[in-house]
C-alpha cells in the first residue's frame, strides 16, 4: 500500500521573489525532493492548501483531518509549517485515528538550497513506515509524540514538553 502525503504549504514550499524580497507559494516541491532523493516508495501526493501555518484556521485543520480519515492508506505524512505544527498534530491525535501519521516541515525553504526540508521529509518517510499507529512530529532526525512536543521559539528546535 502507498504512503499518503498531504501538502499544506509552510516554509517547506515557499519561494523567494528576488524583486520584492518576499516569500510566496507557487507549487509544492515534494515531487522534486522525492526525485532528487531517488525515492522508490509508492507515495500518493495530494496538495490540500498552500498557506503559512500562522494563517491556518480550524477549518483548514478539519480539512487535513478529513483527508486523513477518507484515505485507505494507513501511513500518512503531512507537510506543515512549523509555527503551528504541534497544534495540528494535537488535533489529529485527539481524533484517535488508527493510522501512523507523521507531520514534518522545514525551517528554511527548499528553494534556498540549504533547507532542512529534504532531511526532514526523508526522516518522516522512514518514521511513517517504522512507527506504530499514532500521531508524530518529525523534525531534525527526531520524532516526537504529538501530545508531548513543542517548538522552542528561542532555539527554533522541536523538543519534548517538560
Amino acid at each position: 500500500m502507498s504512503i499518503k502525503l498531504l501538502v499544506t504549504g509552510g516554509t517547506f514550499d515557499k519561494e523567494y521573489d528576488e524583486l520584492t524580497g518576499k516569500l510566496f507559494f507557487n507549487d509544492t516541491h515534494v515531487h522534486e525532493i522525492l526525485q532528487l532523493g531517488r525515492s522508490k516508495l509508492d507515495v500518493n501526493i495530494r496538495t490540500l492548501m498552500m498557506i503559512d501555518s500562522l494563517e491556518m484556521s480550524d477549518t483548514d485543520r478539519e480539512i487535513i483531518v478529513n483527508n486523513i480519515l477518507q484515505g485507505e492508506e494507513s501511513q500518512i505524512i503531512v507537510t506543515h509549517g512549523t509555527d503551528t505544527m504541534c497544534t495540528t498534530a494535537q488535533l489529529i491525535a485527539s481524533k484517535n485515528i488508527n493510522k501512523t501519521i507523521v507531520l514534518t516541515g522545514a525551517m528554511i525553504p527548499y528553494k534556498f538550497g540549504s533547507s532542512d526540508g529534504l532531511f526532514n521529509l526523508g526522516s518522516a518517510l522512514a518514521f511513517v513506515q517504522a512507527l506504530p499507529a499514532g500521531v508524530y512530529v518529525a523534525m531534525n532526525g527526531k520524532y516526537f509524540d504529538a501530545t508531548n512536543v513543542r517548538k522552542n521559539k528561542e532555539t527554533g528546535v522541536f523538543e519534548e514538553l517538560e
